[in-house]
């Protein structure tokens, strides 16, 4: 097989592709056995009824026609193979001739790639961190969480605050069906609902009514209206933290010692989790120089398919349907459809700028390098796995993954890091 490729132009790469004769007629011979086994020929048994036969019976045309068809599909992962590309979508195969007997053949086919961009800078990004060590704000808020397990939540007369519970009545004005019921349930800022909701909600009394609209986000974007009429406010209340408190709920004699545990599970939890914030923060830095006003559609679609099929998984493993999922977070279908191509736009946009950098940085991959991903994935006989990938052209992916981890190593090893206690800066504030 002989591969010539153009250059890349608007994210997209073509390939002419010529297959030796010799393979040709073998593609050739197993189209006729493979109809000669599939198809009853009268006279013949399975597998038995001569080319002529067969030709007379289907059409000439319609063997060399699944000949061509399987040179195609099982030489692809070699072209992709050869070009160490990972397309967005299945080649596209245009003008194509069939296959003749005794004669090479030559083909084209054009493959979407994800987009190839720049920074504006490669410099090593500047991020905030927090102090290696526990804060004293950080045992506050951990204690403050262990203490909402027992809150209470009283009926107040006064107008809606962050973080109430308030109890209404909506209404259906435009759009809001799924949203309408005597009853809804609001957290008061919560992130389960739209910023102009929770927005509208403050400042209310009971009884008082008002319509409130949004537009939903994504590509079926429309504008909802309810009418919102207030039919109770609570506030969450915290019990007294008292040594004797401490004791009888959290097994600790004092709250100094509750104190002190708290402190000793915060840095474990640190210990574990710092490099994954920093990596995180790292890497979404270095995305906000990416010189990109909007993600190929293509590309954010197929990390939003991927993004999506992982979470479906997920939850299908702990035994859990979407349904139940949305029922239980308090979110719509289409919120979380939005709020995952959200997830998607920004995943994409920080692979691109891993991209840009690793191409920068002139980042390679050696053979030695796709073993270790192989063998730190757990696989028992790397070799007969990469053969596999190799056969189904996903070799390719591999040595992506490899180059923006190395580029991700770049990146947190040389990032500039300034420490940040945010509870004490939330504080101040």
């Amino acid at each position: 097989m002989n591969i010539t490729a153009s250059d890349v132009q608007d994210a997209k790469l073509t390939a002419t592709v010529t297959i030796p004769a010799a393979d040709v007629d073998a593609a050739i011979k197993k189209a006729y056995k493979d109809a000669a086994n599939k198809y009853r020929f009268p006279g013949f048994r399975a597998g038995r009824a001569p080319r002529p036969v067969i030709d007379n019976m289907l059409g000439k045309e319609a063997t060399l026609a699944q000949a061509t068809n399987d040179i195609l599909a099982a030489n692809e992962p070699a072209v992709l193979n050869e070009l160490d590309i990972v397309p967005l979508k299945e080649g596209d195969y245009k003008e194509l001739d069939l296959v003749k007997d005794h004669e090479d053949y030559t083909y084209t086919v054009t493959f979407s790639l994800r987009q190839s961009v720049e920074l504006n800078s490669y410099e090593p990004v500047e991020i905030e961190m927090p102090p290696a060590e526990v804060t004293e704000g950080e045992i506050d808020a951990q204690i403050e969480m262990l203490m909402g397990y027992h809150a209470t939540f009283e009926e107040v007369d006064r107008p809606v605050q962050n973080d109430d519970y308030v109890t209404a009545a909506v209404k259906d004005i435009k759009g809001a069906t799924r949203f309408a019921g005597e009853n809804r349930m609001f957290v008061v800022g919560s992130e389960n609902f739209p910023t102009e909701v929770n927005e509208g909600l403050v400042g209310m009394k009971k009884d008082e009514s008002k319509e409130i609209s949004w537009t939903l986000m994504g590509e079926d974007a429309e504008e909802i209206t309810i009418e919102v009429t207030i039919n109770n406010v609570k506030e969450r209340k915290l019990p007294e933290l008292t040594d004797e408190f401490v004791k009888e709920n959290f097994g600790f004699d004092t709250i100094a010692a509750m104190r002190d545990g708290v402190k000793e599970e915060l840095e474990g939890d640190k210990t574990s989790k710092l490099p994954g914030l920093k990596e995180n923060r790292a890497v979404a830095a270095l995305s906000e120089r990416l010189e990109l006003e909007k993600v190929d559609e293509d590309y954010e679609q197929s990390v939003f398919s991927e993004l999506g099929q992982t979470f479906l998984q997920n939850l299908s493993s702990r035994g859990m349907t979407l349904d139940v999922w949305l029922q239980a977070s308090g979110l719509t279908s289409e919120a979380f459809i939005a709020d995952l191509h959200r997830q998607a736009n920004d995943v994409a946009r920080e692979s691109l700028a891993l991209d840009a950098l690793a191409r920068h940085l002139e980042i390679e991959v050696s053979d030695e390098d796709v073993d270790k991903e192989f063998v730190d994935a757990g696989v028992e006989d790397v070799e007969a796995s990469k053969a596999q990938f190799v056969a189904d052209g996903r070799m390719p992916a591999v040595r992506d993954s490899i180059r923006r981890s190395k580029a991700v190593d770049w990146l947190v090893e040389n990032a500039k890091v300034t420490e940040v206690d945010e509870y004490a800066k939330k504080d101040a504030e």
